[in-house]
């Protein structure tokens, strides 16, 4: 048997061996011509700057496509990320108010009465009983005034008055002469009658008699008349009479309420007039048991002001206390320049803490003519088709829908109209956010302040 049956010859195995070798350093002694592992050959000095800036070149050209292909990779990741976003939003629903609108408007408190004090008697001021700040009651005395010509002139016609009555006596008297007089005429007459019938009298003395008897009827009716005439001026001169003594009251000038002593103008010694057009004012007294706090109601809730809605009062000055009280008169007419109601409240003030003239914070529970719409201004979107808020459908996409604001709250809105209750709307909506675009809603928790702030005013 020959060894061709068997296989390769052992030799021609080796020699190509041999031949995958040499082939195997040609090869990387053309990638590497610097050095070879296992060979001692060098590169010609004059070669080695090109090889290395070809290998440095070479490796950067690599680096900057690994870069690019990464940068490339992230932002079609990004791209599809981004087409394919569906945001989360939170959601609330709107709240039906009825709720009494609580309003908070700047006033003023009023004294309940007021009053300037003028003499009603020329004279000088004897005495002053009264300063600034006293407290006086109705009836209590503040001045006195001394007037010695007031006084003659009630003596006067005090004596007057006398003389008058004395008339009025005498008319009395001749009334009764009068009678007296008539009676005779009437005897007498009688008499000559008779006597002139039998002949005994002529017709000439009796027609005397009948014209004495008619001439004495004369003088009874004027002597009636004298005594209405003196009557008449006996009441004459006592009107003059109370007159006088009524002046004469007024030197002793009076509280006509009672309440607080707020201005003098006088003192002892000063000469004061019955005049206001030419007169001073003695006193100035203000009321405080009960005051008037006076408030500008604007238009959007005048309707719902009348008698009776109640309000509280606060003053900076006192904090953490209020005084409670209610409107009890309003202008009705809106006032045309500011379109505000001028509204007046009464407030109880036994202890006079509150005084006249304080700058105070009144809060007025006006009742609604109707139930109103409130969401939370965080809701709100500012654009060019206006106001709008974002409603999400029960299949996740949005719409914007346009929504008319009728009282701003701060924190929460009053609407007129566009929505009606039920439909969730996206709290701080994004501001990409889109018509008919898909969201993931959240209800607002009890915690977020949108929530917490719901009924705030």
């Amino acid at each position: 048997m020959t060894t061709t049956d068997h296989g390769p010859h052992p030799d021609l195995e080796a020699h190509a061996a041999e031949e995958a070798h040499a082939r195997a350093h040609a090869q990387a002694v053309a990638i590497d011509p610097i050095h070879v592992a296992g060979t001692n050959a060098a590169v010609p000095p004059r070669r080695i700057p090109i090889v290395i800036a070809a290998a440095v070149l070479g490796g950067l050209i690599g680096l900057g496509g690994w870069h690019h292909w990464q940068e490339h990779a992230a932002a079609e990741e990004f791209r599809m990320e981004t087409i394919n976003f569906v945001p989360e939003v939170r959601t609330i629903l709107p709240q039906e108010d009825d709720n009494p609108i609580r309003l908070t408007l700047p006033g003023e408190t009023q004294a309940f009465d007021k009053a300037e004090i003028f003499a009603r008697a020329t004279g000088y001021v004897a005495e002053r009983k009264v300063d600034i700040g006293s407290r006086v009651r109705k009836g209590d005395l503040l001045v006195r005034i001394t007037a010695p010509d007031l006084d003659q002139q009630l003596a006067q016609a005090k004596a007057q008055l006398g003389q008058i009555r004395a008339q009025v006596m005498e008319s009395e008297a001749n009334v009764d002469l009068a009678k007296a007089d008539v009676t005779l005429a009437d005897a007498t007459d009688n008499r000559t009658s008779t006597l002139a019938g039998q002949g005994w009298a002529s017709k000439q003395i009796a027609d005397q008699t009948k014209a004495k008897v008619l001439t004495a009827g004369a003088s009874l009716a004027a002597a009636k008349a004298r005594v209405q005439v003196a009557q008449a001026n006996v009441e004459a001169q006592e009107a003059t009479v109370d007159r006088l003594a009524a002046l004469i009251a007024f030197e002793n000038v009076r509280a006509p309420f009672d309440g607080i002593i707020t201005a003098r103008h006088v003192d002892v010694g000063d000469l004061v007039h019955a005049d206001t057009s030419t007169g001073t004012a003695l006193f100035a007294i203000e009321s405080d048991a009960v005051l008037r706090v006076s408030v500008q109601v604007p238009q959007y809730a005048a309707i719902g002001i009348h008698d009776g809605v109640q309000a509280s009062v606060a003053v900076p000055q006192m904090p953490g206390r209020t005084f409670d009280g209610s409107v009890s008169r309003s202008s009705i007419a809106l006032n045309s320049s500011a379109r505000t109601l001028d509204t007046q409240i009464d407030v109880p003030n036994p202890a006079g803490l509150l005084r006249p003239g304080l700058y105070v914070s009144v809060s007025l529970s006006v009742p609604r003519d109707h139930s109103r719409i409130s969401i939370p201004s965080e809701a709100l979107i500012f654009g060019a088709a206006g106001t709008q808020v974002a409603v999400v459908h029960s299949d996740g996409t949005v719409k914007l829908t346009s929504v008319r604001i009728a009282r701003d709250r701060g924190a929460m809105l009053d609407l007129h109209e566009g929505l009606d209750g039920s439909e969730p709307i996206v709290l701080s909506p994004p501001a990409d956010l889109q018509d008919g675009a898909s969201v993931t809603s959240q209800p607002a928790t009890p915690t977020q302040p949108s929530k917490l702030e719901a009924k705030a005013e």
